[in-house]
């Protein structure tokens, strides 16, 4: 098997700065690299700047929101391959398909999964397991 030259980089795109801190910590301690934005302007800049191995994108958030950022990123060609998850509190049937229509590869409630959760979702997306939403 050959060596790995780099830890996968996740891309965590979360307003909320507290749980941001808390995902990095977490994903840093498990063998990630982790870059963070705190809007979604910043979350597209940064996707093609560090070019990231997975993006955590919440959907509510200010100046550009989730739904947009996700389009966006999935128009470039330099971004449109990153896998997305959607990390959010929006539990609406509507808002998961439309972000799976969209081009996420999966679809997080935060409110039901605690970072260790959120951690083995990037595990199982990297690892190649896809899957369209978790439930607790």
């Amino acid at each position: 098997m050959p060596e790995e030259t780099q830890k996968p980089l996740v891309l965590v795109v979360e307003d909320d700065e507290m749980l941001c801190q808390m995902y990095e910590m977490k994903l840093t301690k498990a063998g990630y690299e982790c870059e963070t934005a705190l809007n979604g302007v910043q979350g597209v800049t940064k996707a093609k700047l560090v070019k990231p191995t997975i993006i955590l994108l919440d959907i509510m958030m200010p100046i550009k929101d989730g739904m947009t950022v996700l389009s966006e990123l999935k128009a470039e060609p330099e971004t449109k391959d990153i896998p997305v998850v959607m990390l959010t509190n929006l539990s609406d049937q509507t808002y998961i398909e439309k972000a799976l229509e969209a081009g996420a590869i999966g679809y997080m409630i935060k409110s039901n999964s605690d970072p260790g959760e959120v951690v083995e979702k990037v595990r199982q997306v990297l690892a190649g397991t896809k899957y369209s939403m978790m439930h607790n």
